[in-house]
């Protein structure tokens, strides 16, 4: 998701700036205008790391932001005045800008603002889904209840990321072992070899000739691979940055045999986990759907939503139009389907979450069952096989010896 800074006039004749975050600029434009804003200009903002400390640049994110909603959730069951409650969080904080844009937060609802309304004048640093759920709170009446339910889809959503980082994190590490090991064997012990070999002027295999050319073209031309090699990374960075980049490479991810349908099931469950929070936090139906498209994480399939958006707009009932998106199986259209018949679809929609969650934990526990032997076996493959290589000539010398 890139951040973009946007001018936008709204439906009172104001004209407000504004960052929002969206997968692309095309679709971020037709978000706000489906939503009713004339949008005057879309500029990118440059690229910025999030932090997740309190005093850093940026959103609150994971950990941090959890428990700032806790603090916040305790404190309004607590029965204070929404004043207090923010000025014993500012109190806590440690000095930063997150510190300062609670105190404008704390300035604004003092002056007369909603939280929403203030919390929305930071688009950076708090999402529009957790905007949007406060402000379906203060709709309601019952602000506790809805920031609650957001916790809970905070913390469902922390906790299957965290196991999709624990699951690539050894698989990393392995890589990282083996890209260095074949380094130090290629630029330093293989043209170890070769003298040796050169010196005592002997024919070698076939193999270990292969080897020693392989070690020697690297080791001449190490700056210029690397050179090489940075250039490309730089172009490819900016090609996938493009539109026409993105799509490519959201299409690929798609087709790729296990990852696709793995990344598809993560994607599904984090747009039913999101629908079913605004549902259930009292968002209309077109307008839940329109801020859980971004939580595909994929071009293709929001593109794709985006049309059933539309057709439920025009009245089409919403299993019906996720059918014809064609990435929804089967079984979550069906539990949709009565979700809708019931009048229980946040529930359904929960439900469906919580199948699709564990289907990513089990395709995950799989791949990491299978991909840790497998990269082992290769690692123990090139080495050996290098090792081999530059031993047999010794061998052969051994055996003319005797």
């Amino acid at each position: 998701m890139s951040t973009f800074h946007c001018k936008i006039g709204t439906a009172d004749g104001r004209v407000v700036e504004k960052d929002f975050e969206a997968a692309s600029r095309d679709l971020l434009r037709e978000n706000l205008e489906e939503q009713g804003f004339y949008v005057f200009a879309i500029t990118t903002r440059p690229f910025q790391f999030l932090s997740s400390k309190g005093g850093g640049r940026g959103r609150l994110t994971g950990k941090r932001f959890l428990t700032f909603n806790q603090e916040l959730l305790v404190l309004l069951r607590s029965g204070l005045p929404i004043l207090q409650i923010l000025d014993t969080i500012i109190e806590r904080f440690e000095p930063g800008e997150t510190l300062e844009i609670l105190r404008q937060i704390r300035d604004d609802v003092s002056g007369g603002s909603s939280l929403s309304e203030a919390f929305g004048k930071f688009p950076r640093a708090f999402p529009h889904l957790y905007i949007a759920s406060i402000k379906a709170g203060e709709r309601t009446g019952d602000l506790a209840v809805t920031l609650s339910r957001f916790i809970a889809y905070q913390k469902r959503v922390e906790a299957i990321r965290a196991k999709v980082r624990s699951a690539s994190f050894y698989p990393m590490i392995l890589c990282i072992a083996v890209v260095s090991v074949l380094l130090f064997l290629m630029l330093y012990v293989v043209p170890s070899f070769t003298q040796i070999y050169a010196d005592a002027n002997v024919q070698l295999p076939f193999i270990t000739r292969l080897l020693i050319a392989v070690a020697t073209g690297l080791t001449r031309g190490l700056p210029l691979l690397l050179l090489l090699l940075a250039a490309t990374v730089v172009a490819l960075r900016i090609f996938l940055r493009s539109q026409a980049g993105k799509l490519m490479l959201d299409r690929l991810k798609l087709t790729l045999p296990f990852f696709g349908a793995l990344l598809l099931d993560y994607g599904l469950s984090s747009f039913c986990r999101t629908f079913a929070t605004t549902l259930a936090s009292g968002i209309p139906v077109v307008q839940a759907m329109q801020m859980s498209r971004g939580t595909l994480n994929n071009l293709i399939l929001e593109t794709q939503l985006n049309g059933a958006v539309l057709r439920v707009e025009e009245g089409t009932a919403i299993s019906a139009a996720l059918e014809q998106t064609g990435f929804f199986p089967r079984i979550a259209l069906r539990m949709i389907g009565v979700g809708e018949s019931t009048g229980a679809l946040a529930d359904m929609l929960s439900d469906v979450s919580d199948y699709y969650e564990a289907e990513v934990e089990r395709r995950l526990d799989r791949l990491t069952t299978i991909i840790e032997p497998l990269m082992m076996l290769g690692m123990g493959l090139l080495i050996g096989g290098i090792v081999v290589a530059m031993y047999i000539p010794i061998f052969q010398l051994a055996g003319t010896v005797r």
